[in-house]
């Protein structure tokens, strides 16, 4: 129990930092956040306003700081398959979302569950539910605008997360995130654009 709420802790102070900010100040001396049209302080954002070196380096560290708390856990002593997984798996997420270190206004978390999902390698299938769907979304039925894409991006790998994930764990970590990112997405400052669906190859 004290192993799983120091890692679970751990993954929510990690999961708080949040690099677009840092980089952004650090590299070309603007608040990425404060810039962008929907106050999201992640990748995408670090990307357009900040420019490449600072996109880069939000993209790892945001990544990195899922990767470290949930790999870390499962290199332990740990069994991997126990419940104290699904807390450690979702941690960084909240962090990043409900930041400690920023009055709780966070980002969205989609590089930082990319990021919690690499964690468990060698265990792949989470991380390939979650990056096909995606892509699935983007090449095939394509959904626009992203906050869109992004929403049924979450709730679709939730649905293959509990057909196609045999460890419960990871399919109740998952579903823990996708609950907060989609809320996030729910109650966001930004403008909720109609959604559109084009299938990719009758184009």
């Amino acid at each position: 129990m004290m192993r799983t709420l120091f890692f679970t802790a751990l993954g929510y102070l990690s999961g708080s930092l949040l690099f677009a900010r840092y980089f952004g100040k650090l590299c070309c001396r603007r608040d990425i956040a404060s810039e962008s049209a929907d106050k999201n302080p992640g990748t995408f954002n670090a990307f357009r306003y900040g420019g490449f070196v600072c996109g880069t380096l939000t993209l790892c560290f945001d990544l990195l700081k899922g990767f470290l708390p949930v790999f870390l856990y499962r290199t332990g002593r740990g069994p991997a398959a126990d419940l104290g997984l699904a807390l450690v798996l979702a941690a960084p997420v909240y962090g990043h979302i409900l930041p400690l270190y920023h009055k709780f206004r966070g980002g969205k978390g989609i590089a930082v569950s990319f990021g919690c999902l690499l964690g468990l390698l060698p265990e792949a299938r989470p991380l390939l539910i979650f990056a096909c769907t995606f892509l699935i979304l983007s090449l095939v039925v394509k959904i626009t605008p992203n906050y869109h894409r992004s929403f049924f991006a979450y709730l679709l790998s939730v649905v293959g997360m509990i057909l196609l994930e045999p460890n419960a764990a990871i399919s109740i970590g998952f579903s823990l995130i996708a609950i907060l990112v989609c809320a996030k997405f729910l109650c966001g400052s930004e403008r909720k654009e109609s959604v559109r669906v084009d299938v990719v190859w009758k184009h």
